[in-house]
């Protein structure tokens, strides 16, 4: 019984760790903040400041696609 259980939480915690994602290139995060940008040109950054509504959206999509989010962008 121990061992099922240590092998239930090795597994979630591999688990855990395998679903931090990779990093994202250049390239994909300057894609995703031009799309952000738009979000909040047509939609407004919902009374949010606009650095603040950015990084947020461009973490979001990076989550949504298996990416590690970003400090900054």
């Amino acid at each position: 019984m121990k061992f099922l259980l240590g092998l239930v939480l090795s597994l979630t915690i591999f688990g855990a760790v395998a679903d931090e994602g990779e990093v994202a290139d250049a390239a994909l995060i300057a894609e995703l903040t031009q799309y952000c940008a738009d979000i909040a040109e047509e939609d407004g950054t919902g009374g949010q400041s606009l650095s603040t509504f950015m990084l947020e959206c461009v973490n979001n999509e990076l989550s949504s696609e298996g990416y590690k989010a970003v400090d900054k962008i």
